[in-house]
């Protein structure tokens, strides 16, 4: 097993961690989780590139794993009343969306590489669930917490979207070849 793939399994790891830390209330602790599970996401696709470790295990693990760790914590916040539910359901339209196509593109023998705007999608929601996890719950009487978060998801929803219809337009051609 290569040093990315472990760094990946890592991950996976911590989502579980994350997510219990989050829930019993231990926010600081579940961003510094959060935190360490999102490098390791830069971490493990450089040591993949720079070392030749690129493997058809961390193809598909690496980004099933950054997808699980964004949905439990989008999870997690729309049940703690900080993110609407609607924005969760946008997101997971547009991955599972972008999933598809990308097994259509492989029955036609072709590979969806990931684009700058995915790779900024990516980015810019890790950065917001860490505001979002930094903030904590709101105190009585403070609003900062609502409108970080409100702004968080829709910089989460603007991006989601905008790469969801960038993928499709730039590889709408792979739905030409389909019966």
């Amino acid at each position: 097993m290569t040093t990315a793939n472990k760094i990946t399994i890592f991950r996976v790891v911590l989502i579980p961690v994350f997510l219990v830390l989050a829930y019993t209330g231990h926010m600081r602790w579940a961003l510094v989780v959060f935190v360490l599970a999102s490098l390791s996401d830069m971490l493990d696709g450089y040591i993949a590139r720079h070392y030749n470790q690129i493997t058809d295990f961390g193809k598909f693990m690496d980004p099933l794993a950054d997808k699980v760790l964004v949905m439990a914590a989008m999870c997690f916040f729309v049940e703690a009343g900080r993110m609407p539910g609607w924005v969760l359901a946008i997101v997971l339209l547009r991955e599972f969306a972008v999933s598809g196509m990308r097994l259509v593109a492989v029955e036609q023998g072709r590979v969806i590489a990931a684009a700058w705007s995915g790779k900024i999608k990516t980015a810019s929601t890790m950065v917001c669930l860490c505001l979002m996890l930094l903030i904590g719950p709101p105190a009585l009487g403070d609003s900062a917490p609502d409108w970080i978060a409100h702004i968080g998801s829709a910089v989460i929803l603007v991006t989601t979207v905008y790469s969801g219809i960038e993928y499709f337009i730039k590889n709408r051609d792979v739905f030409r070849h389909v019966d």
